[in-house]
């Protein structure tokens, strides 16, 4: 299938083309390429890319494939994967590169961008749109640092003249422009030169004779990794911390405790550590003469202190620090806050979104805004805190995002509520594909209003796959007792079970019948922001409002 289609004639301006696109291919595209790819190929009996295909490889690698579009109407495509070339060679057929049409040669640490597919709709033919498609992945090329673009070509002329030339006299040819061929010529004058002929390479090209020219384009621009470059981790080490409530006298104090477990967990080379929800409640016992309210609100006044905290031990002791949350005060409400301090130094805050009856209740909590996905040194992560975990819409659209580690610091008291973040992390694993680590705090607080009491066990939940544990659970902590919990992370068995697991979760969703969106920001609230800043211009609100 890697098959471009070039027309010989003329190119003639079209008075009905109002609009050309290029983006990424997206699965509701399918029926539009399927009817274009049909008109493409016409003698070619079989050749049309099957849907569940065409969802593995946008699932796989969403920026190799690209759309062209006409009128919003799909008339060409262009797939393609990445592949380490030393693991093939020059000797090769499409089934070996695809790995049968299963795609999980893909590799995403390759060094090679390899095109498995070009067509062009025969009625738009003549409008440059494969030369568009071409110029959008030499770009693409050098946007992921890669060597080059390689793919064998068809030769469909090539039928026509077998009688009286051989492959390569027929290629010969070509290139001194004796002889024109539609896919080949227009190969040459984009820059691609010939590396060697290929034999057999696609059964059923009965234009070729089953013949293929391996093209390849060079990026000039590349930049030979050192062995010292960062690389995308193929494993990921977690840390738990399962936070024991006792009484601290001194903000000093608290701090010493959360070093202990930061220097523990960065001992075995974590990459990650993740505390609990509202673990510095201890603090609020000095403000217990207040009503629940008004001693909350009192307690935020060391949430950035503890940030500052947080960025210093980040970078000190090199793992990144998933904060657990804190309460926080923006434009006079209260939200439920915590932070990724990553150990380069930077920093981001994420909002818990669904605050319980309790928290409205007891303490006017809202709830925030903004969901999105963090990319790190160590993988793609979301995180949720606590009761935002039992809504599932919120894992998927991360998930969609290409999240592979979800983190949920929680806070239950009992363990009704503790079994409810427990059984919908575990289905949010299964369900998304996707790591899932829990942790909580335990024990008492008697001096802290509406904190007395705390339940839980701090887990580390997978797919439910045979590569996986077979109950979905990689570790889990003592119940209530204060424990670290350390766990390695197959990112790459992750990836590899996305592709060819026994079940596809994302790929399989009916998105015909159904969809999952995240909603624009409101006009009407960007207003009423607008508004608010100009009355408070020294407060920094810097969430945008997401509705989900």
């Amino acid at each position: 299938m890697p098959r471009t289609k070039i027309s010989t004639k003329t190119n003639q301006v079209n008075p009905d083309v109002k609009k050309v696109e290029i983006r990424e291919l997206q699965v509701s595209d399918y029926f539009g390429l399927r009817g274009s790819m049909a008109e493409a190929y016409k003698n070619w009996h079989g050749s049309t890319w099957s849907e569940e295909q065409i969802k593995r490889l946008v699932y796989a690698f969403p920026e190799g494939q690209m759309v062209v579009l006409v009128n919003d109407k799909v008339v060409g495509v262009a797939l393609s994967i990445i592949i380490n070339y030393e693991d093939f060679g020059d000797d090769h057929t499409y089934e070996q590169i695809t790995g049968y049409f299963t795609f999980h040669t893909h590799n995403p640490e390759g060094d090679t961008l390899y095109g498995i597919e070009v067509f062009i709709h025969p009625d738009f033919r003549g409008l440059r749109l494969a030369r568009r498609l071409y110029d959008a992945r030499k770009e693409l090329c050098e946007r992921l640092n890669l060597k080059g673009i390689v793919f064998g070509g068809r030769i469909p002329n090539y039928h026509s003249l077998s009688s009286t030339l051989n492959p390569r006299q027929y290629i010969e040819k070509v290139k001194s422009k004796e002889i024109y061929d539609q896919v080949l010529s227009f190969q040459l004058s984009n820059e691609f030169h010939v590396i060697k002929l290929l034999v057999n390479y696609m059964p059923g090209d009965q234009e070729s004779k089953e013949y293929a020219t391996l093209m390849e384009w060079n990026n000039v621009l590349y930049e030979k990794k050192t062995k010292y470059s960062p690389r995308r981790k193929s494993n990921a080490r977690i840390g738990l911390v399962q936070w024991q409530m006792r009484s601290f006298k001194t903000f000093d104090m608290l701090c010493e405790q959360i070093e202990f477990f930061v220097d523990s967990i960065a001992g075995y080379k974590s990459d990650f550590i993740l505390f609990p929800e509202l673990f510095n409640a201890p603090l609020m016992a000095e403000f217990n003469h207040q009503n629940q309210a008004e001693a909350i609100r009192s307690l935020t006044y060391y949430t950035e202190l503890l940030r500052d905290k947080f960025i210093n031990y980040a970078i000190t002791y090199n793992i990144n620090i998933i904060t657990g949350s804190m309460p926080f005060v923006r434009r006079g409400q209260l939200y439920n806050v915590g932070y990724l301090c990553r150990r380069d130094g930077s920093i981001e805050r994420y909002t818990k979104i669904h605050v319980t009856p309790n928290e409205v209740n007891a303490w006017g909590i809202v709830g925030g805004n903004k969901l999105k996905v963090y990319d790190t040194d160590a993988g793609k992560i979301g995180i949720l805190v606590c009761y935002d975990v039992e809504f599932p819409e919120l894992a998927r659209l991360l998930a969609l995002q290409g999240m592979e580690i979800l983190f949920v610091p929680f806070l239950t008291d009992t363990q009704n509520a503790f079994t409810r973040v427990k059984c919908c992390g575990q289905a949010r694993a299964i369900e998304n594909e996707c790591f899932v680590a829990i942790a909580g705090c335990v024990g008492n607080l008697p001096k802290v209003h509406n904190m007395d009491i705390q339940y839980a066990q701090s887990a580390v939940f997978t797919p439910a796959d045979f590569a996986f544990p077979t109950n979905g659970i990689k570790a889990e902590a003592t119940p209530n007792a204060e424990a670290v919990l350390i766990a390695d992370l197959e990112l790459d068995l992750l990836r590899k079970m996305r592709l060819y697991g026994s079940v596809h979760n994302l790929v399989d969703r009916r998105t015909d019948i159904y969809e999952l969106r995240q909603l624009k920001p409101n006009g009407r609230l960007d207003i009423l922001m607008e508004h608010a800043q100009k009355q408070n211009p020294h407060d920094g609100m810097d969430t945008p409002i997401l509705k989900s």
